[in-house]
């Protein structure tokens, strides 16, 4: 099935499961079902439980942060990822902070979703990445919607746990086919990590000793590297891995230093603007890691550093695209 109804079932699930959780959003209810459909028909199935608000991202997440401190496990729609702007001081000062100031006396675990990122031509208020303002927050678990990822294994994973979660989702995941069995050559694999971290996901045409290169990257950017990675390797014998993180913050090393040790080169892609950006860190803490075992720097691919435009030609020259991404390829894998 297509991502978006996967999600939508992963919430179904959670909300038949467990009387304490809750949905919040704008526009969420039926007959609208979200903007991008992913909460359709849960209001009708679960009317006292599934909460169309009013436009104030602000009051949405103060709400539910309440509700989690009363014992609820709340979940926020933010309409777009770049409204979270409007809802920074509460995740950031309030939402993730009560259990420590607390001294663990209370559990906040909202559980915040929006999708994210350009590509359809919303323009530069509605196709931002903005996640790598939230990397770094104590506490606060940051995670990517992958089509390798079953969101209802992550769901329950959040619901069973006392973090709250910022779940970022690519609007252009919602209408792709949720895992990649049908059209992956291969199939992805999932990497021993850390114990207690959600997984990280392998894909590679040929065993990792033959590859020239560990490509890292999540969300939507993931499948765009998988396209790229098997044409390379079908039609030039250029091999690379593509490691794909769920969670994007704290970061689980341990799988990216297994490959990168190996292949001896890093390319991270991510779609959010340059400068400060999650690949950055990645390329410092391996290049830390790895002293004098790799060949080369880690390279990182992100979009330009700047507003994203709203016409089509000019949107993909500013956001990472499979020609970004291949041109990055072969100039790492060098």
């Amino acid at each position: 099935m297509i991502y978006a109804r996967a999600l939508g079932d992963a919430l179904r699930g959670a909300l038949a499961a467990d009387r304490r959780v809750i949905l919040l959003g704008e526009d969420i209810a039926d007959p609208y079902g979200g903007a991008f459909k992913v909460t359709r028909g849960l209001s009708t199935a679960f009317p006292d439980r599934v909460r169309a608000t009013p436009i104030s991202e602000g009051a949405i997440t103060g709400v539910a942060a309440g509700l989690a401190l009363a014992g609820y496990r709340p979940v926020v729609e933010i309409m777009f990822g770049d409204f979270l702007t409007l809802c920074f001081d509460q995740i950031v000062n309030h939402i993730v902070k009560y259990g420590a100031m607390y001294d663990g006396g209370v559990r906040c675990p909202v559980i915040v979703r929006t999708p994210s990122g350009g590509g359809r031509g919303y323009g530069p208020t509605h196709s931002q990445s903005l996640e790598k303002h939230f990397l770094g927050v104590p506490h606060l678990q940051v995670v990517a919607a992958s089509l390798w990822h079953d969101p209802k294994a992550l769901f329950a994973r959040f619901l069973a746990g006392d973090a709250p979660v910022l779940h970022i989702e690519h609007k252009l995941l919602y209408p792709l086919t949720a895992g990649l069995a049908e059209v992956a050559p291969a199939d992805p694999v999932t990497e021993e990590g850390s114990p207690g971290m959600p997984p990280t996901m392998s894909f590679r045409l040929v065993a990792r000793e033959s590859c020239r290169l560990t490509v890292i990257a999540y969300g939507y950017q993931a499948e765009l590297v998988r396209r790229v990675v098997e044409r390379l390797g079908v039609e030039e014998e250029l091999f690379v891995e593509l490691l794909v993180p769920a969670q994007i913050a704290p970061v689980d090393y341990e799988p990216l230093v297994a490959s990168a040790a190996v292949t001896g080169r890093v390319l991270t892609v991510e779609e959010g603007a340059s400068g400060w950006s999650w690949g950055t860190e990645i390329a410092s803490e391996l290049g830390r890691r790895l002293f004098g075992s790799l060949r080369r720097a880690p390279d990182v691919l992100t979009s330009s550093a700047d507003v994203i435009p709203s016409a089509g030609d000019r949107e993909a020259e500013v956001l990472v695209g499979e020609r970004h991404i291949e041109a990055a390829i072969r100039e790492a894998a060098r």
